[in-house]
């Protein structure tokens, strides 16, 4: 029987008041002392234990029938703890200027010619800023925007604000380009930007950017309110504060890796571009990369010496995997095998819903169908039957298998989360989350130090995350879409990365005319 939401959330807050209590006793709890203090029954109390132990939040001391917190936890404040992302290390600074102020403070980030509201803590007051999450704003007219561009270096400021189209949006709003430059050059000075009333009439702003050891900018934070009660006098008293609390979180941000210099991405010669290219895989037995072009449908294959075969086909392509020394393309209503240049029907595929498909071994292969919101995957066999190991309630559109580590993993691109998932176990881990802002998951490899690569789609790049799960490499791209990721070539030295032109607005396209391209990668 499918439970309410209301009932959901009730269990839920009963987990957590349950963690909560054990937390707070180092010796742990027993069943009877839970139930009494939290004035539940006791086989609810049960129940909620035996999923806690499941899940590893908290273990049982069976000589002593405590309870106390396990290793799991553990685990997830190393995570918080190792590398915090720039919404994490920014939460007590925002939370103490909210405090300090009594004014909204939020954290925004830059994606093209917007910033993005990425949190925000709530001023008490009833009359107050709330710009809602994920809310873009003009760069040209907040605080923050004019705050990152101050701290910019002058070739990648100059670069956005020659894009910008200074269009009025109150009657304060800087529309004169020279005007803007010189409020730049104002806000770098003395660390801080200010919006008066130039994005919304009544609310005024002030910000600083949030800039890591490396010197790179990653954001910015700010503090608005109602202009009666944010002052221009105190606006100049809040900026020093908030250029301190900038510079507390830009400390706790691990730089990222720069690799312009030593990873570019370069177009694969002799390679003509795709409608939509997507899922790279190397094959070493032939030592070629195959990879699909799923609108205009054709598999395509690409040896060290050029591009050596195009395959169409008559239906848009699903996925493929390999079988012995064949290939088979899934379409939308069938499956086909290659063998050599010849294109067979393979009688009795019987799976339908398919969103995701790898090799396992060579005869069984880990496998996501579903339907709507929810997602299966487990491993087809041989003989084709399908056995369902875990369920997720979101869309899985990518799986990667590594095989030295039994491990599979899996890309949930609405969450943007990179999932892990152990054969035997029911448990499933999150290895990295990318945060909307820069782009949507796309395509997985697995390197030799189990690093993974994934590329972000409307986010220019490809980027790396090393065995612990921390984002350690970006490689820019000149294409908006990549799609998907290969590691192969001579000793496994070179990233590839398909792209797409699909969906490419004209205006961009324009400028990133590679789009559709097959990219390499030295690594």
């Amino acid at each position: 029987m499918t439970k309410n939401t209301g009932e959901g959330t009730g269990s839920l807050e009963k987990a957590i008041d349950i963690l909560d209590l054990i937390s707070e006793h180092a010796d742990g709890m027993s069943q009877t002392d839970l139930a009494e203090r939290l004035t539940l029954p006791r086989t609810t109390v049960y129940r909620i234990l035996a999923t806690l132990v499941a899940r590893g939040l908290i273990r049982r001391d069976p000589g002593r029938r405590m309870y106390c917190l396990g290793f799991r936890c553990v685990e997830m404040a190393r995570q918080v703890y190792s590398m915090p992302d720039l919404v994490s290390a920014a939460s007590a600074e925002l939370r103490a200027l909210r405090d300090l102020t009594g004014e909204t403070s939020y954290i925004g980030a830059l994606e093209g010619l917007d910033v993005v509201s990425l949190e925000r803590y709530d001023s008490p007051h009833s009359q107050r800023s709330n710009a809602s999450l994920g809310h873009r704003k003009p760069v040209y007219a907040t605080s923050q925007g004019k705050a990152i561009l101050s701290a910019l270096n002058p070739e990648q400021r100059d670069a956005i604000v020659r894009d910008l189209n200074l269009k009025p949006l109150t009657p304060l709003t800087i529309t004169d380009r020279r005007r803007f430059q010189a409020e730049l050059r104002i806000s770098q000075n003395r660390g801080y930007a200010i919006d008066d009333e130039e994005n919304v009439l009544g609310t005024r702003c002030v910000g600083a950017p949030v800039i890591d050891a490396q010197g790179v900018v990653r954001g910015a934070i700010s503090v608005a309110g109602p202009a009666y009660r944010l002052t221009m006098a105190r606006i100049e008293l809040l900026g020093p504060e908030l250029i301190d609390a900038a510079r507390h979180i830009g400390a706790q941000l691990q730089p990222l890796k720069a690799t312009a210099a030593d990873a570019t991405a370069q177009p694969v010669g002799g390679v003509s571009q795709s409608i939509h290219g997507s899922q790279p895989v190397w094959c070493d037995r032939t030592q070629q990369l195959l990879w699909l072009d799923t609108l205009a449908p054709a598999l395509r294959l690409h040896g060290m010496s050029g591009e050596l075969q195009k395959v169409p086909v008559e239906q848009p392509i699903v996925g493929y995997f390999f079988r012995e020394a064949s290939i088979v393309l899934i379409l939308e209503k069938l499956a086909v095998q290659i063998v050599g240049s010849h294109v067979e029907l393979l009688a009795g595929w019987p799976h339908k819903q398919l969103r995701a498909v790898c090799n396992r071994s060579d005869n069984t292969l880990w496998m996501a169908q579903g339907a709507g919101q929810t997602t299966c995957i487990g491993i087809v066999e041989s003989d084709g039957t399908f056995d369902t190991l875990w369920q997720l309630n979101e869309v899985i559109d990518h799986l990667a298998w590594h095989a030295p580590s039994e491990t599979l993993y899996a890309n949930a691109p609405a969450s943007g989360n990179i999932l892990m998932l152990k054969p035997g176990s029911n448990a499933i881990r999150k290895f990295a989350t990318v945060p909307k802002s820069s782009g949507t998951l796309s395509g997985l490899a697995i390197d030799a130090r189990r690093g993974v690569w994934t590329a972000l789609r409307d986010g220019w790049s490809v980027v790396h995350f090393a065995e612990d799960g921390n984002l350690d490499q970006v490689v820019p791209l000149p294409v908006p879409c990549p799609t998907g990721v290969a590691i192969g070539g001579v000793s496994g030295k070179t990233l590839y990365v398909t792209s797409a032109r699909q969906f490419v607005p004209l205006d961009i396209l324009k400028k990133a005319p590679l789009s559709g391209s097959l990219f390499e990668i030295g690594l």
